[in-house]
């Protein structure tokens, strides 16, 4: 089957672009991080899809705001705020310390500069952003079809959110790891994560796992599994998790990441995409709060959207 809103993304013909549009959306979202105040989980620094693209959404700057847009339809990044000026810059091939300084200047020229720490975080990279020369390649095709990914799994995504009264995270996009994602919540305590993330403090990550969660989302791929995926996990991990039954057959669990895991091809082929990540998401979901004995009957609406 071939569904416009779901286009093939193969790992291999894109990875340049894929590490390169990585290393851009860290800029950007550590200037997020760096202007909003602190939220439970970090929320505050995740981006967020768009029509057109992902957007840090408004940050304050004194009495005044800006918000910085990635377009990719047009291939454009753009820097607004709040008086009414704008800046623009091409997205097209060039290396991440160019658009680390395009970005800066940018801020600097609308009278609103901000320092980031300039070093990527949950990579093994440590090369500062205004120092790496190797990350420069942009095919325009393969970004606007990562974006159609994102914006059609946050609309099922969004779906499957409206299906619990519980705590739970806004779709959002996190650019430490590059994923969409969605986190349902117990409300019990869990126990202290064991961290570990690559150039990630351990803090950091303790607070983001904090309680007990059932958490899905979408990852274009990398070195454990070099395929786009869909993904589902539970902290803690309850016991059983990795042997209960789930939907699709095209689903397992994978013993090196924790998770279940469902690529991306088996969505973008079926005759009804929504229909069958709704069911990984839903069963995943499922194993966990039942194994873990969530209160499904006060956590979830009573009738499934």
């Amino acid at each position: 089957m071939t569904h416009p809103a779901w286009p093939a993304l193969p790992y291999e013909a894109w990875k340049e672009t894929y590490e390169t549009l990585h290393m851009w959306t860290q800029i950007v979202g550590k200037i997020r991080l760096e202007r909003m105040p602190w939220l439970n989980h970090c929320w505050q620094v995740t981006l967020y899809p768009t029509a057109r693209g992902l957007t840090t959404a408004r940050m304050p700057y004194g009495d005044e705001h800006f918000q910085i847009d990635f377009d990719f339809v047009v291939h454009e990044l753009s820097v607004q705020t709040s008086r009414g000026e704008r800046r623009c810059i091409a997205l097209a091939p060039m290396s991440v310390a160019d658009f680390y300084r395009a970005v800066m200047a940018a801020l600097t020229a609308l009278g609103m500069p901000v320092q980031i720490y300039d070093k990527p975080c949950e990579v093994e990279s440590r090369v500062p952003f205004d120092a790496d020369t190797k990350h420069q390649a942009y095919d325009a095709d393969y970004a606007h079809r990562c974006w159609r990914i994102l914006v059609s799994s946050a609309d099922v995504f969004s779906r499957f959110r409206g299906r619990f009264y519980g705590k739970a995270s806004p779709v959002h996009f996190f650019w430490g790891s590059f994923d969409l994602a969605v986190t349902r919540f117990s409300g019990r305590v869990a126990p202290p994560h064991p961290g570990g993330v690559p150039n990630l403090p351990d803090r950091v990550t303790r607070d983001a796992y904090s309680h007990e969660v059932s958490s899905c989302g979408f990852w274009p791929g990398g070195t454990p599994a070099p395929y786009p995926l869909f993904y589902s996990y539970a902290y803690p991990e309850p016991n059983g998790f990795a042997g209960a039954p789930v939907q699709p057959s095209e689903a397992r669990y994978d013993a090196s990441m924790h998770e279940f895991i469902l690529p991306y091809d088996a969505v973008r082929e079926a005759n009804d995409p929504e229909e069958k990540l709704l069911a990984f998401l839903q069963t995943t979901y499922e194993a966990a709060a039942n194994l873990a004995h969530w209160d499904r009957k006060s956590l979830e609406a009573a009738q499934a959207a």
